[in-house]
């Protein structure tokens, strides 16, 4: 029995029925949560410093005589209590306190004092310090080990948390945690878990809180390895379990082969290799599980229409989910624009179809008359039916969940069968991050462009030069080119220093009055949008001014200028996002990074490696060191990630050890990991569900 998962913090002293209900609202319920709940910080109370070579933002303690305790009446109330020892004097500060306090720091007494140095109104200070006055001349010893601060919630004071962290630690000396990874794995020169614990919540002065908090103390890493490898276990073991199902084997190639035959130009390399890659996996009788990822403008849908004209000439159905209703739309255009030659229809489902529409396409897949459907959530909701689904891809995987993905394949679970699965997104993920959170997906990169493709130009101008890009945008579009102009806001906001899509279309109107100046948002009408797409698509429109909802899946080769606004505030796989709308035909592309001054440090970095560069995954890799894993993947994922103690970025060295590891504890010990499932992965079953 695993007595640190068992025992309740109810049952600790000082952890009322208040408190404990505070604690759970932190995910701590048991001493084993508790255990595993890290300080964020220390602070060494090991040895007293001299009063007299402190410095600002130094966090120390200090002893010393009480010279003088006064109560100043100033700008603001407060108790001045100065004290000194050989070296020289300091004050220390409260703007809180009490006639006790005031009689307790009595002159001549020796006080012992704990704070952060500060520069106050009469030199250095220390502002409410934790201090003990010495009892019968004596002070209490010496911290003898460094002091966790362990992060907190509301009503719950660090005092309480150190206290029941004690008690926890008692019952780990008494009941220690088996150790469940190999000796001679991954964590063969790292100490056991208990001791590991031990160290991280009562570390000796000597184990450096650069390592503890830098992630190079062994005792972390202990940690770290551990929650890898678990992570990787349900990756491994969700894989395992998708692949031991049966699907359907699809060997078509004769409706892809009349299509690449009448398109106007040749498949690159990389797009055939990946088309072999999908085949091959297609040809089994095990569900494909496969990634595809690409750079903007790498070709990833022409692809995906490979895959699904051979699960269609084998007699079974296609459903292609987009996150937003403008992907999902280019998509619908580009499939039939390619499959409307070979006799095929695409059906259409979205949350804005009407009622009598949307009837006719579900009755049409429950039926089997529709072999293609496009569409958004609506795809995988419970009313939507299919005969005989047998391949699903989801394109912009990262805007979905692993829930919603298994919610799709699961309109074609056919008692032990199951669709394939193509994933694709046109964000590069790293290889580690991918390993992570894909970790139960094969990889493909389509990594090269079409040929004739030229490299995009990115100029990054202040907005006071925005006159002169006017001129720039009227100068382009009098050449016969297409301009974008895209805004990060759709109304106009007092708070926020950006312009509105709505306030720039009618300012460029004024501006430019012999261009015809296009808008699309968000808040639109699709029917709305999708007029002013093909209005802009067809060269009606000039100009198109948008949000960010044409981040993805727009398709004008004409289109060879963008503007971006308020630049500053996008992160870096965005920007790459919306500048690939552009260079997608044989002419130079211009892109024109607008910023409102001053910038951040980051914004600085983002831009500049903008300017730098348009190679996707360097993109990539620089956006996750800005902004780390949980920003750049979203709160969808992240939650399904939901690493406690590991840190992507900084332990990405302990990926791959991690998951050779997970393949064989889950070959050789599969008890083994189901406890490291239960221990890191609480609740994850759902997680698991294959």
């Amino acid at each position: 029995m695993n007595e640190l998962a068992a025992r309740s913090l109810a049952t600790l002293k000082g952890v009322g029925p208040k408190t404990a209900e505070r604690l759970a609202g932190m995910g701590l319920h048991t001493v084993e949560d508790l255990l595993f709940h890290l300080p964020f910080r220390y602070e060494d109370r090991t040895q007293v410093a001299e009063i007299g070579r402190l410095r600002p933002e130094q966090h120390v303690v200090v002893e010393g005589e009480i010279l003088r305790t006064d109560i100043l009446f100033s700008r603001r109330r407060s108790l001045l209590c100065s004290i000194r020892d050989h070296s020289g004097q300091i004050n220390l500060r409260f703007f809180h306190f009490n006639a006790q306090q005031k009689n307790s720091l009595e002159v001549g007494q020796q006080v012992r004092v704990f704070g952060e140095v500060r520069v106050g109104s009469t030199g250095l200070e220390f502002f409410h310090p934790e201090y003990v006055v010495a009892v019968d001349g004596a002070l209490p010893q010496l911290e003898r080990c460094l002091t966790p601060v362990y992060p907190t919630t509301d009503g719950v004071h660090q005092r309480t948390l150190r206290g029941a962290m004690e008690q926890a630690l008692a019952v780990l000396r008494q009941f220690p945690p088996k150790d469940l990874l190999p000796a001679d794995g991954a964590a063969a020169h790292l100490p056991s878990l208990r001791d590991a614990l031990l160290t991280l919540h009562a570390p000796d002065p000597d184990d450096g809180i650069d390592a503890l908090l830098g992630g190079t103390h062994p005792a972390l890493q202990r940690l770290v390895v551990e929650e890898m490898v678990a992570h990787q276990v349900v990756m491994l073991a969700r894989r395992a379990g998708q692949k031991a199902l049966g699907a359907p084997a699809l060997q078509g190639e004769r409706l892809f082969r009349q299509l690449r035959e009448s398109l106007p130009f040749q498949l690159t390399g990389a797009q055939q290799r990946v088309i072999e890659e999908i085949n091959t996996d297609l040809a089994q009788p095990s569900p494909m599980l496969r990634l595809v990822q690409g750079d903007v403008g790498a070709g990833k849908t022409l692809v995906a229409a490979a895959a699904a004209l051979n699960a269609i000439e084998s007699g079974y159905q296609v459903a292609l989910m987009a996150p937003t209703e403008l992907l999902a739309e280019q998509h619908h255009a580009s499939f039939q624009r390619w499959l409307a030659p070979l006799g095929l229809e695409v059906a259409w489902l979205s949350g804005s179809l009407g009622q009598k529409a949307r009837r006719e396409v579900e009755s049409a897949l429950s039926e089997g008359r529709a072999g293609l459907v496009v569409g958004t959530h609506a795809l995988f909701q419970e009313r939507v039916q299919f005969q005989r689904l047998g391949l699903t891809i989801i394109d912009e995987q990262h805007r979905f969940g692993v829930h919603q993905r298994l919610a799709l394949r699961d309109k074609g679970r056919s008692q032990q069968q199951v669709p394939h699965q193509l994933v694709l997104t046109a964000t590069p993920i790293p290889r580690t991050l991918a390993m992570s959170v894909y970790g139960d997906l094969d990889t493909s990169v389509i990594d090269e462009l079409p040929p004739g493709r030229q490299p995009i130009e990115t100029l990054v101008l202040p907005a006071s030069r925005r006159a002169d890009v006017i001129a720039r945008v009227h100068a382009a579009a009098r050449s016969g080119t297409q301009i974008y102009w895209v805004c990060t806001l759709i109304e106009e906001s007092d708070s926020l220093q950006a312009q509105a899509a709505e306030a720039t279309w009618q300012a460029l109107c004024e501006a430019l009055p012999d261009l015809t100046v296009a808008l699309v948002h968000g808040r639109m009408k699709p029917a709305e949008k999708a007029a002013a797409m093909a209005r802009f698509a067809g060269g009606e429109a000039q100009l198109l001014v948008a949000t960010t909802v044409i981040e993805v899946g727009v398709d004008v080769p004409n289109a060879t200028l963008m503007v971006m606004e308020n630049a500053e505030r996008l992160g870096l796989s965005q920007l790459h996002q919306l500048r690939g709308r552009v260079g997608r035909g044989a002419e130079q592309s211009y892109c024109v990074l607008l910023y409102q001054p001053p910038l951040s440090l980051t914004a600085k970095k983002r831009l500049a490696v903008m300017r730098e560069t348009t190679d996707g995954f360097r993109i990539a890799e620089e956006d996750l060191r800005l902004r780390g894993p949980g920003e750049w993947l979203g709160t969808r994922q992240t939650g399904e990630l939901s690493l406690r103690i590991a840190d992507l970025m900084r332990d990405e060295e302990l990926v791959e050890p991690a998951r050779t590891l997970a393949a064989r504890i889950l070959s050789e010990q599969p008890d083994a990991a189901k406890a490291l499932e239960k221990r890191w992965l609480k609740g994850s079953q759902d997680y698991l569900d294959v």
